[in-house]
């Protein structure tokens, strides 16, 4: 049987939140790409 993963939330989020994302050009990016996909965030 495969072991459960508890994900933290907060950790989660720090990492790849969008705050942190909009750090960087990459990331940046990333969310531009989200909000033509889905409107908004």
């Amino acid at each position: 049987m495969k072991t459960n993963v508890r994900r933290s939330n907060a950790k989660h989020a720090k990492k790849t939140g969008y705050r942190t994302r909009q750090k960087t050009k990459g990331g940046r990016k990333v969310n531009r790409r989200q909000r033509a996909k889905h409107g908004k965030i």
